[in-house]
């Protein structure tokens, strides 16, 4: 199967929707991974006999500044890079409004499969078309969007996920969310779970230079994250107890976030909150493996990445009881209402003061971590390309059918 995958979300900062295509690409290109396996067994998931061929991964770049980072590329392995000059935003507005150019036209090659990791359908003549819905936050509170995905996503992702060969979403609670909102059929959602890092065991990577177990954010710093009330709870804390440790917010800021990091400067937070800006994927082991907790406060998430790497690092976690958040943690972790800046400091302060809780946490959260993987996620998805090939003949077979008829 010849697969193309958009990688542009990962030339500037492999965070979220970034991380997610790297990791997938680098586990579908592994010849030792499940996906390889599950392939070369001749079956997908409905059972039906697949040829035993190898797989051709390709990974699509585009933009008139960045380029794809060599390091990066490398850690890809056995992938093909396809990288074109073509300014983004003109591309995306090509591409949405008016569905052109195909995909193969810009690579100079044919697929079987064009897989767009956002919801958006990439044009394409002769693949089957994959979409990936993280989550509709987009559709449901456009006052947090901006940009592209203000203009575009809200009005087009209805239609193109109708569109789409087949669907993939992180988790159970977006797939309820994609077909409820999205009117897709749940037999054309496949759900495919995030994994974790290749992360060699907890204790054995370098410092990232902070004082041991501080309270850890990472993620960017938009509405959805529900920085401001992060920030509310952390000022409980300290008023509870005033040797807490120093609160950490890792991630890229967008402009809303001014308001917030302002705060940073004044009492009672000046000097017990740091943020650090955008952290590179190499340096994010030693960051949370020096967090004594990590707090994941957001109002939506359709899966939460950073949980299941905290976990895998037997880092204990408080998080919010909204979306995804709860399905991905399970017990191993503290749910809080994200509106509720007194539970969040309590759950932060329970961790905190109680080492035997936070060891069981801690160790919770390792066994959890273990049902996430890269691998799991590669298999899975090489299911839903299957299907999504499928349909597309399917399909195919019922137009030719149709004119021979109407002959």
């Amino acid at each position: 199967m010849r697969i193309l995958l958009d990688y542009r979300p990962a030339l500037r900062a492999r965070s979220g929707v970034g991380e997610y295509v790297h990791q997938l690409a680098k586990a579908l290109a592994q010849p030792g991974t499940a996906a390889a396996r599950a392939q070369s067994a001749g079956r997908n998931v409905a059972g039906a006999s697949l040829p035993a061929t190898t797989d051709e991964i390709v990974v699509f770049s585009s933009s008139w500044k960045d380029r794809p980072d060599a390091s990066s590329v490398r850690d890809l392995g056995n992938v093909r890079l396809v990288d074109r000059r073509w300014p983004v935003r003109l591309l995306n507005l090509a591409w949405h409004r008016f569905g052109w150019p195909p995909i193969e036209l810009l690579a100079w090659d044919r697929f079987d499969v064009v897989h767009s990791p956002h919801p958006l359908l990439l044009p394409c003549r002769h693949a089957a078309q994959v979409v990936t819905i993280h989550d509709l936050d987009f559709l449901t509170n456009p006052a947090r969007t901006r940009a592209e995905i203000r203009r575009d996503y809200g009005t087009l992702a209805a239609d193109h996920a109708r569109r789409a060969d087949r669907v993939i979403v992180p988790s159970r609670y977006t797939a309820s969310q994609v077909e409820r909102h999205l009117e897709v059929p749940a037999g054309r959602i496949s759900i495919c779970a995030e994994g974790t890092p290749d992360w060699v065991p907890a204790g054995s990577a370098p410092s990232s230079g902070q004082p041991r177990g501080f309270i850890l954010f990472l993620g960017t710093l938009d509405g959805r994250k529900n920085i401001a009330g992060l920030l509310a709870a952390y000022r409980v804390l300290r008023e509870r107890h005033p040797g807490a440790p120093k609160l950490v917010l890792a991630g890229k800021a967008p402009p809303e976030a001014g308001g917030a990091l302002a705060t940073l400067a004044s009492p009672p937070l000046a000097g017990h909150v740091e943020y650090l800006g955008y952290i590179r994927p190499e340096a994010r082991q030693a960051l949370y493996q020096d967090a004594g907790l990590l707090v994941l406060p957001s109002f939506d998430e359709g899966f939460g990445l950073p949980v299941v790497e905290a976990m895998s690092l037997g880092v204990p976690v408080v998080a919010a009881n909204r979306g995804a958040l709860p399905e991905v943690l399970g017990d191993a972790g503290l749910l809080v209402e994200p509106d509720d800046p007194e539970g969040m400091a309590g759950a932060m302060g329970r961790i905190l003061t109680d080492a035997a809780f936070a060891a069981q946490l801690a160790e919770r959260g390792r066994e959890r971590a273990r049902l996430f993987s890269w691998e799991r996620c590669a298999a899975a998805t090489r299911d839903a390309y299957a299907l999504a090939v499928a349909a597309r003949h399917a399909r195919q077979a019922q137009r030719q059918s149709a004119d021979g008829r109407n002959q």
